[in-house]
């Protein structure tokens, strides 16, 4: 059977699924839609948060990044796992006691003002958005792959999904949704990379494998990660496994982007929500910990599954003549994710440091002499010759490893998975953000539970037209436009959230203006840098880590801002002491 015929079959298995959940789950009052009733067990809220939390950009992005930046790409894997466990045991037992539908709804509350509320709902709706684009992003490239239709119909296809069972259902729907994303993910990840490891090194754990030697070919005998570097000299690339140095980002760099994305990941909306979905405070940190587990088992298999995608995609693709090219080259060369041009006039592909061209593919509709796609862009002046795009290497991992079609078809559906799960979740966040902090809270308190209900599926629609426009223009890879939402999360809600807790003399005042200038610098630093092409000007800090910095100015801002103005009222200071016992608040949302 084709690869095209068992992605049909998978893509309809698992989308019936989920249609079928959100179906059986569909909500009809404002508890089910915000926080699932509050009911969920913490088995079922550990899994529903590892697959919310494990992205597009986990699934598809990571490994690719990893595989072509080497260790420098490992930032991400170290700055989202360490958030979540800042995020789990110092964080969200208090937010779980304190007890409200949205992060908006905590800082409003927490200090006591409706403008607070309104920059942080701001800030929520910003950062959502920013995170679903590369979502809606990464579901049009698994789309236009394997479906064989072009990455902006796959968007669309992605966007009436995601509504459907995020509008049906709700956070109830979303929740039990996601514990099915989570096993079709985790599941196609690590068979991947099981089916790899035994293939190269023969060890059936690849996080092992990726460590051991290479039983067959011309490498036999020698170290897996040794024989990567060495091709990487010969090729001229940095070594792979190199820390910092030449060709590789600098020290303060990456410890600013592995800080921002750290502190990006406590501050993340849509996860942070998910801690309200449980009975208790026992069961936040119950389903803190299960979370932990499940999303350890991707994250320990990803360096691993970048590592046997760089030797294989090197092995097969170097110096071999276009015409004999194995048929991912071609396959994924249809879906204008991989071009090559042949500057040498000899047939053969030449992979080498630097862009074969300026820009991304464009085009022509012609093909040369060879079969190739023949593109527009200027050409450079190095010896690269091949354009790939990183987000396509766990997707044709499978394909370039000449696994079963069933496998590759698995692996997309588990990348849809991780798309749909991260962004559903996202858009309960905007939804929710509008529905109940805006038109609730401070526009209409007389609202029904059916009209707020309506304003919430109202605004699912509304955010999934907005992250459908921005996937289908992407102002980068899927996983640097996910780095873009942390910095900007961490630089507006870490600060006020770890405050809110443990400092009572942060005051409303503070919270605004911390949040303000934060997140102002942030995002002015990303846009300059990154859209309007300046050098990264700020003690050499790329845009990706400027985040870290954001974050600092916000607890600067706010921690003397307050001192320089009144304290918060007393019930307010009392109410901060409360939090911080973890005991006696089991039923948040009768709050409201």
């Amino acid at each position: 059977m084709s690869i095209l015929a068992w992605t049909y079959i998978m893509v309809f298995l698992t989308f019936s699924l989920y249609l079928s959940i959100a179906w059986i789950a569909r909500v009809k009052t404002t508890k089910g839609f915000y926080v699932a009733g509050g009911g969920v067990s913490p088995l079922a809220n550990g899994m529903a948060t590892a697959a919310d939390w494990m992205s597009a950009a986990s699934f598809i992005s990571m490994a690719g990044m990893i595989s072509f930046m080497g260790y420098g790409g490992s930032i991400y894997l170290l700055g989202w796992t360490g958030g979540y466990v800042l995020l789990a045991l110092f964080l969200a037992p208090y937010l779980r006691k304190f007890g409200k539908f949205t992060v908006p709804d905590f800082v409003g509350d927490r200090y006591y003002s409706d403008t607070a509320r309104l920059v942080a709902l701001i800030c929520a709706i910003f950062v959502s958005l920013t995170y679903v684009a590369g979502q809606m992003r990464g579901v049009g490239i698994v789309f236009s792959r394997f479906l064989e239709v072009d990455v902006n119909t796959g968007v669309m296809i992605g966007m009436a999904i995601v509504f459907f069972y995020a509008a049906l259902g709700g956070m109830k729907g979303i929740t039990y949704t996601q514990v099915a994303q989570y096993v079709v993910l985790i599941f196609a990840y690590v068979i991947t990379g099981v089916a790899i490891s035994v293939m190269i090194t023969g060890h059936f754990i690849p996080q092992i494998g990726f460590g051991s030697v290479i039983t067959s070919g011309p490498d036999t005998g020698r170290y897996l990660l040794e024989t990567i570097d060495a091709l990487h000299r010969d090729l001229g690339f940095a070594e792979y496994t190199q820390a910092f140095g030449p060709g590789s980002k600098g020290m303060l760099d990456v410890f600013c982007i592995t800080l921002a994305l750290m502190v990006g990941t406590a501050g993340l909306p849509h996860v942070i929500i998910r801690f309200y979905t449980v009975p208790s405070v026992r069961g936040a940190r119950i389903s803190a910990g299960y979370a932990l587990l499940f999303i350890a088992i991707l994250y320990t298999t990803a360096p691993a599954v970048a590592s046997f995608a760089r030797y294989n995609m090197i092995n097969t693709l170097h110096e071999t003549p276009y015409s004999e090219a194995p048929s991912w080259v071609r396959n994924w060369e249809q879906t204008g994710l991989i071009a090559w041009v042949d500057k040498t006039g000899d047939g053969i592909m030449h992979y080498a440091p630097g862009d074969a061209f300026q820009g991304r593919p464009s085009f022509t509709g012609e093909t040369g002499e060879f079969g190739q796609r023949l593109v527009s862009n200027p050409v450079t002046d190095n010896a690269n010759e091949i354009f790939i795009d990183r987000d396509i290497m766990v997707l044709a991992n499978p394909e370039i490893a000449n696994l079963p079609a069933w496998i590759i078809a698995l692996v997309a559906a588990g990348g849809l998975a991780a798309a749909l799960s991260t962004a559903s979740g996202l858009l309960i966040v905007v939804s929710s953000s509008i529905s109940h902090d805006l038109y609730y809270r401070m526009i209409n308190r007389q609202a029904t539970e059916a009209q707020r209900l309506l304003v919430g599926r109202v605004m699912i629609g509304v955010a999934v037209l907005i992250a459908g426009y921005f996937g289908i223009n992407p102002p980068g890879f899927v996983a640097q436009v996910v780095a873009f939402a942390f910095g900007l999360a961490a630089s507006s809600f870490f600060p006020i959230i770890v405050l809110g807790i443990f400092d009572k003399r942060t005051n409303r005042e503070g919270c605004i203006t911390g949040m303000i200038l934060g997140m102002g610098f942030t995002f002015l630093y990303i846009i300059h840098v990154n859209f309007m092409g300046a050098d990264p000007w700020f003690m050499g800090i790329s845009a990706e880590g400027i985040g870290a910095v954001g974050m600092l100015i916000n607890f600067i801002a706010a921690i003397v801002v307050s001192r320089l103005t009144p304290p918060p009222p007393q019930e307010v200071q009392e109410m901060v002491d409360n939090i911080r016992y973890p005991r006696g608040a089991s039923s948040a949302y009768e709050d409201h």
